[in-house]
């Protein structure tokens, strides 16, 4: 009786334990939007410049520990350059960013990512699909998103043309020699919920 009480107390700690330590992923979690940062670069033929942009919303959701949709929406407003130190030419840059040359921010303030469908393809990776809408244009896309207990990390590679974003492309414009800035630009995103 006295061994079956320990044992029985030992199954009841180890259980909480457990419980305690092991994180369940059920629901929609919203993003915390403070403490996750969308960092974006652009290249161009002399360089490239980066900075970050802010989500106004979003959240994941997961279904037995495992995610399964997800939608977001970027405050556009919120884009920045980090790299220039000179804070007239980053104003400038950051200027001409919200531009109607580039992503028409007073038109456009928002751009949307919304999944349409979520492959797992391993431990806490994933292969997503997903509408990205800027500028009132919406296209599929396609990345890896992985999960790691609260946070989710993804690397996006955008061709801004699709979006009409066309200033300094050579897809359109001819002669630019190294006025060029390339079609493609890179979203690192780290979020927490």
């Amino acid at each position: 009786m006295k061994n079956t009480l320990k044992n029985l107390t030992v199954v009841a700690l180890v259980a909480l334990v457990t419980v305690s330590f092991t994180s369940i992923l059920e629901g929609k979690k919203d993003i915390k939007t403070e403490k996750s940062i969308v960092t974006w670069k652009g290249y161009k033929v002399t360089g490239s410049h980066q900075g970050t942009i802010k989500i106004k919303e979003g959240s994941l959701t997961f279904k037995n520990n495992k995610l399964v949709d997800g939608a977001f929406t970027i405050n556009m407003a919120s884009l920045t350059n980090t790299d220039l130190s000179d804070a007239n030419y980053r104003s400038k840059l950051e200027g001409h960013l919200k531009s109607d040359d580039f992503f028409g921010v007073a038109k456009h303030p928002t751009a949307t990512l919304a999944f349409t469908k979520v492959k797992s393809t391993g431990k806490n990776a994933y292969k997503i699909k997903g509408d990205l809408t800027i500028k009132g244009r919406t296209h599929a896309i396609t990345f890896a998103l992985s999960v790691y207990g609260n946070k989710a990390n993804a690397s996006l590679k955008i061709d801004r043309t699709k979006y009409n974003v066309r200033y300094g492309s050579t897809s359109f414009f001819d002669g630019l020699k190294d006025k060029a800035i390339y079609d493609e630009f890179d979203l690192v995103i780290d979020l927490e919920f």
